[in-house]
């Protein structure tokens, strides 16, 4: 008898026990979410020397410090040609730009640092020195987070020549309206002539009766 009240004594101390930890798991634990993801942007992605990048980050710590490295490589050959002109046999010949402007910017910065908001998001505004492609990359300073993004730079259009950029016709291009007028010059002539003749056979009465 004692040695089942022993062991009734046991089980029941090990239920009491049990419960506290059965009550503890059944109890709703608080979401676990996924730390938030760094994200980068360029806008617009492709533009002309002498214009903008507007660069918008998002999902950094708040009021956090991010560094920012610039990679800059040569334009893809699938970029889109500067401009063209047209052979009169069809072909088409490469324009180049006629200048620069003689005021040649400051180098633009390699390395920059930008400060994000409460929310982690912060917009800020790079101006490229030279045609290329550039690839921004954003580390945060205190969550370690990153992010990049790619941007192209091309060349300036060709600038308006003075006058509007009108060439004067030169060479085979007048050699057709020379042709044309001298054709109808002479044709005036003969008519002309044959005016004069029909008259004087009608005054010499050579005219049909």
């Amino acid at each position: 008898m004692r040695l089942s009240r022993i062991i009734m004594a046991l089980t029941v101390g090990l239920a009491v026990a049990a419960v506290p930890t059965a009550s503890g798991a059944a109890q709703p634990q608080p979401p676990v979410y996924p730390p938030p993801v760094a994200a980068l942007t360029v806008s617009p992605t492709t533009i002309r020397l002498g214009e903008t990048f507007t660069l918008r980050g998002r999902g950094f710590a708040p009021n956090e410090r991010v560094d920012h490295r610039v990679a800059i490589s040569a334009v893809p050959a699938a970029a889109p040609a500067e401009g063209t002109a047209r052979r009169s046999d069809g072909t088409t010949v490469a324009m180049a730009p006629v200048s620069y402007s003689q005021a040649q910017p400051q180098p633009a910065p390699l390395e920059f640092t930008v400060t994000a908001d409460a929310n982690g998001e912060y917009t800020v505004t790079y101006r490229p020195n030279r045609p290329g492609r550039y690839t921004f990359t954003a580390t945060g300073e205190t969550s370690g987070r990153t992010a990049s993004a790619t941007g192209t730079v091309l060349t300036p259009r060709p600038t308006t020549p003075p006058g509007g950029g009108n060439l004067p016709v030169t060479g085979s291009s007048l050699s057709t309206p020379m042709k044309l007028g001298a054709g109808l010059a002479g044709a005036g002539a003969l008519l002309v002539l044959l005016s004069l003749a029909w008259r004087r056979r009608g005054r010499f009465g050579m005219g049909s009766r």
